[in-house]
């Protein structure tokens, strides 16, 4: 079976996107960092979910270290495509530290398209975000929407790997996939997002920040759907842009509402003055993916916030402690 480099594999989507292709028959080399950037008792839970399986392979380095990861390549022998998922995620923090956002997205993207050149490596898939759509983007949003105003240095980042992986098809015939993901959540997400976020805030008794009057929405879409999505583009494509989202659209009081009802508790919502680098809402128009790659999502959000809600008490001794800010 081909082997597949996963960058950021203990990450969120990483995770189980080397899962999937582990019960595939894949062959999965994982780099990841593990970087403090939140709290890193996540990124060790879901690595330990993936660190004794047959055919797993993990280096711990940074993508930014192009010496690091020619080592990697050369050391695991042939390596037939590279997912690319590692990536400082965060509209509102690349605000403060805009420097590490391209540092990690545009160079560290730049290191892996150039192992993937030198070492003849003929896939790349690139995670990418709904961000780059901007505040006017129509809804649902197709791909060919424009995305050249992004809102914040992370969306930025983002469609400037983008970008940079179109010149390594274009210049050297690389195969590319990008994916632009919309709202993911679901077991073990990244604690600055809502879904984790509100969820502890609630179960714990906590007072639950929220951003605006909560009308903002978004489609959002259940982890495994995409990482189901994202082994998709593994076939050629030559050089694609797919969106891949939700097929429901939430906004956050309703959300709130749902998570109420499974958490059996009331949340103590604290309003707080909209984030001029959020956007209202998103939703994406899959059309193109389920036309040329067959992907639908298929996890309803009632069932998606019920497998969220049940990892979460189930982990509470922990999940409970994770910093949220």
């Amino acid at each position: 079976m081909p082997r597949i480099l996963v960058t950021g594999a203990a990450g969120f989507i990483g995770q189980k996107v080397c899962e999937f292709l582990l019960n595939d028959g894949f062959e999965v080399v994982g780099v990841d960092n593990l970087c403090d950037t939140y709290d890193i008792r996540l990124k060790e839970w879901r690595l330990q979910q993936l660190i004794d399986k047959p055919k797993f392979s993990f280096h711990r380095k940074d993508i930014c270290d192009l010496e690091e990861l020619m080592n990697i390549f050369r050391g695991e022998g042939h390596v037939d495509g590279v997912i690319h998922l590692a990536a400082r995620a965060g509209v509102r923090y690349s605000l403060e530290n805009p420097w590490i956002y391209y540092q990690t997205n545009v160079n560290g993207t730049l290191n892996l398209l150039e192992c993937c050149r030198q070492l003849h490596v003929p896939k790349f898939i690139l995670a990418s975000t709904s961000s780059i759509y901007g505040a006017k983007a129509p809804l649902p949003t197709p791909e060919d929407a424009d995305s050249s105003h992004p809102l914040q240095p992370y969306s930025a980042s983002k469609k400037a790997g983008e970008v940079l992986s179109h010149s390594y098809h274009y210049m050297y015939g690389l195969d590319v996939t990008v994916f632009r993901y919309f709202t993911v959540y679901g077991p073990a997400a990244r604690p600055d997002m809502a879904m984790f976020r509100f969820t502890q805030w609630i179960a714990e008794g906590h007072a639950l920040r929220l951003n605006g009057d909560g009308t903002q929405s978004r489609g959002f879409t259940y982890v495994d759907d995409i990482a189901r999505g994202t082994i998709l583009g593994l076939q050629p494509c030559g050089y694609e842009i797919f969106n891949l989202g939700g097929h429901e659209e939430l906004c956050m009081l309703d959300l709130i509402q749902m998570l109420e009802s499974m958490l059996h508790k009331k949340a103590k919502i604290v309003h707080l003055p909209f984030n001029r680098a959020d956007m209202r809402t998103n939703l994406a128009d899959i059309s193109k993916a389920r036309r040329d790659l067959g992907w639908e999502p298929r996890i309803t959000m009632q069932e998606g916030l019920r497998r969220l809600v049940d990892w979460y008490i189930k982990e509470r001794s922990w999940t409970s402690l994770v910093k949220t800010e």
